[in-house]
């Protein structure tokens, strides 16, 4: 059975990427959202390591993967590396499961950068204007004043970032490992710089090409997403007319931890049948 795991380092156009692979089948590539990282799919990564051969890897500036105070790390950044890592690991038609910011970096990708994919799970994604919740929007008008929390308060406000994407309860030891990249000085430092740098413009650019995807595509949408409302899955999915669309009842913005089970049935459902 394959586990999470980051032993593989790579050096990228943004810095040095971590990573992981496992499992053996057909190629599968996991993209993690904000505040996130790779250790967001580690309860689905053995369910799916039974049929596939599972990629992951934590964005530039997340997780284990470089945080530096002159690093870019924009959506468009991010569609070119993951452009990037699928070169790296020598990968041509992957399956593709997405989440959150995830969805804005693998849509641009495919879309902007030729990448193509075999089978796409775009799972309560930002890819529509506007993004994020009320706090995201306003730590973004007010970065500066955020910057120079004291570590406690960072730490207080990261948690409570967190927790307020959740509805179901997930395990302690999970959310503690969602918390931690963010604590330390580079993490505290790129916490702040994702909301300098969000720019609504890098899904603008891709928003008019939704119909035109190459691949099977099905959108699964935690229906108590308190960060980005079941409404926004229902109107991507109008610009996405070849898609299928399924709800997660009593789920939030988090599924692939809020209800494993559940998001692994249905992504392995859907891409059995590609």
């Amino acid at each position: 059975m394959a586990n999470w795991t980051l032993d593989q380092r790579f050096n990228t156009g943004a810095g040095m990427v971590a990573a992981g692979a496992g499992g053996n089948g057909p190629p599968l590539v996991l993209a993690h959202g904000w505040p996130w990282s790779s250790f967001s799919w580690h309860r689905i990564i053995p369910r799916l390591a039974e049929r596939y051969r599972v990629y992951w890897y934590d964005m530039p500036g997340y997780g284990r993967s470089a945080m530096a105070a002159d690093q870019r790390t924009s959506l468009d950044v991010q569609g070119q590396v993951f452009a990037e890592m699928l070169q790296l690991w020598q990968l041509e038609h992957p399956f593709v499961i997405a989440h959150d910011f995830g969805g804005a970096t693998t849509l641009r990708a495919h879309l902007l950068h030729g990448c193509d994919y075999a089978g796409y799970v775009l799972m309560n994604v930002v890819a529509m204007r506007p993004w994020g919740s009320e706090f995201f929007d306003h730590v973004g008008r007010h970065v500066q004043a955020f910057v120079g929390l004291p570590p406690h308060i960072h730490e207080a406000v990261v948690r409570a970032y967190i927790k307020g994407a959740l509805v179901s309860e997930i395990a302690a030891e999970d959310f503690e490992a969602l918390v931690e990249p963010w604590l330390s000085e580079d993490g505290r430092g790129s916490f702040y710089r994702q909301f300098a740098q969000a720019d609504e413009r890098y899904t603008a650019e891709v928003e008019p090409r939704f119909g035109a995807l190459r691949c099977p595509v099905r959108i699964l949408w935690g229906e108590d997403d308190p960060w980005i409302p079941i409404e926004r899955g229902r109107a991507l999915h109008g610009l996405m007319p070849q898609a299928g669309f399924e709800p997660l009842a009593g789920v939030g913005h988090l599924p692939q931890l809020e209800a494993p089970d559940q998001v692994s049935e249905k992504v392995t459902r859907f891409l059995s049948e590609i």
